[in-house]
């Protein structure tokens, strides 16, 4: 197995040339495409030695705090970090609003959800505080707008992430022909998961689905695709920007 460290040095390289001013947006993308790539296999790596039983990698849970305002929207984009790392969600509201969540899953993923929720909740509130709808949407409400916007960057991550993990399935190589396979591996940790979440929270209400009108989506999909990708800076900053 690669060491993780060297991994998570790569991914940081990556990201430093994607926030170059000097590179095209399609050399960015790229940049941060290969930065998620390398995340995935961080997550990979971790599975497959907890299989082999060369590491500990036991169920757990996590609680995150949600702080108003959009706090419905902030704990989508969780949710929408959490399904494709293996990872299940169960929101605790308070009326409208989701005060908590809490995250079912194995060790290594939750460390992962919490590193990605964290910095990419950071991008989210700094672009929130500057998007605006456009002049010709004079009606819509900003409130509106930004829910749209953060709905678009969440599903534009959750899109990234699930083809990113899918890869780094698909691409692992065992280190001996007696190893399972990561396709198998996965899948049972998904499984185990899903089952301990149902036996945990099976009787929690489902909330039913959102309707949004506002016109933010498309701009919040596009910052989604360029969002960093960098579980290794979350250790420089662990605090989200307020949102007015």
């Amino acid at each position: 197995m690669p060491n993780h460290d060297m991994l998570l040095e790569r991914v940081r390289k990556l990201l430093a040339k994607a926030e170059d001013s000097a590179v095209t947006p399609e050399e960015a993308e790229l940049y941060n495409t290969k930065a998620a790539e390398l995340i995935a296999r961080y997550g990979i790596d971790n599975a497959m030695l907890a299989a082999s039983g060369q590491a500990a990698d036991e169920l757990t849970v996590l609680k995150l705090p949600i702080d108003n305002p959009y706090s419905r929207d902030k704990a989508s984009l969780l949710a929408n970090i959490a399904y494709p790392l293996r990872c299940r969600t169960l929101l605790h509201c308070v009326g409208q609003s989701v005060e908590a969540v809490t995250v079912l899953g194995f060790r290594s993923d939750l460390t992962r959800v919490e590193l990605l929720f964290t910095s990419l909740l950071l991008q989210a509130n700094t672009q929130l505080v500057r998007v605006r709808p456009e002049e010709r949407m004079f009606r819509e409400s900003l409130a509106a707008y930004r829910r749209t916007w953060l709905h678009g960057f969440a599903r534009a991550v959750h899109e990234r992430l699930v083809r990113a993990e899918a890869n780094a399935v698909h691409d692992y190589r065992p280190t001996s022909a007696a190893a399972p396979s990561a396709e198998l591996v996965i899948r049972d940790r998904t499984a185990l998961v899903q089952q301990a979440f149902d036996r945990e929270y099976g009787d929690a209400r489902i909330a039913g689905p959102r309707r949004l009108s506002g016109s933010g989506y498309q701009d919040g999909h596009r910052a989604g695709t360029r969002a960093r990708l960098d579980p290794a800076a979350l250790g420089r900053s662990r605090a989200a920007l307020p949102v007015r």
